[in-house]
């Protein structure tokens, strides 16, 4: 055999090879096949209700809720104190704020929190605090939702909080009768997480990673509601 078909023969085989291979691959593209289809999980509408956020960085990003009024988010958490004169009467705690409550706020101050009141808010330097009233109300009340410490600046209002639209809006999807009970702050047999949060607060233990379908105990005020989800439903509800 000479040189050259020596050469040749086996350049022609990497070809033919390479090319059967390419034929192949593009074959397989054009006709995939069918394979297994995933089952697409539709959103709910709770999963696409807007609850908007602000992402508050400064206090000066704080004041622009002046004026506003706000819902409150994490119900059963936070206290509040009179607004007198000036101050923050830190001595006169009035109680704990209930989910869903509206909150007209009418300036935003800093105040220094003294080192025996236990607000669940840092102290801090000084407490970034929102001044408001209640619907139909004339009395001032006052509630921490940050802290400063030299530079550093923490606000916590859209985590955990505030809602900046009425909830009933939000979740207008909900019918009457669990409105109804949200707004009692009562948990009832079929209320989904969500439902059973919106109406009692985020003040929970729960047993469990996989939400609607463990088991949460709710510190509801003092008191302990200890709700079971099933497919994201109530189906037991225990009070201690």
């Amino acid at each position: 055999m000479k040189t050259w078909q020596k050469i040749l023969i086996p350049f022609v085989i990497t070809i033919l090879v390479g090319g059967i291979y390419l034929f192949i691959v593009f074959k397989q593209r054009q006709n995939p096949g069918v394979g297994p289809k995933q089952a697409e999980q539709p959103l709910t509408a709770d999963q696409v209700a807007v609850v908007r956020v602000e992402f508050p960085q400064h206090f000066e990003d704080v004041k622009d809720l002046e004026g506003k009024s706000v819902w409150m988010k994490s119900g059963y958490a936070m206290p509040y104190f009179p607004y007198a004169g000036g101050h923050v009467v830190f001595t006169k705690q009035v109680g704990l704020i209930p989910p869903n409550q509206k909150l007209d706020v009418k300036k935003v101050i800093k105040a220094a929190a003294p080192v025996s009141i236990h607000d669940n808010i840092e102290h801090g330097d000084r407490q970034a605090m929102v001044v408001f009233s209640l619907p139909n109300g004339k009395d001032l009340f006052a509630m921490p939702v940050g802290f400063m410490i030299g530079p550093i600046e923490e606000h916590y209002f859209d985590d955990m909080l505030f809602y900046y639209d009425d909830p009933h809006i939000i979740y207008s999807n909900w019918p009457k009768e669990m409105w109804a009970a949200i707004d009692a702050h009562q948990v009832k047999q079929g209320m989904s997480e969500l439902q059973t949060r919106t109406a009692v607060g985020m003040h929970a233990q729960p047993e469990g990673e996989k939400e609607g379908d463990r088991t949460v105990d709710y510190d509801v005020n003092g008191k302990h509601v200890v709700v079971t989800y099933q497919h994201d439903k109530a189906t037991a509800i225990q009070t201690r």
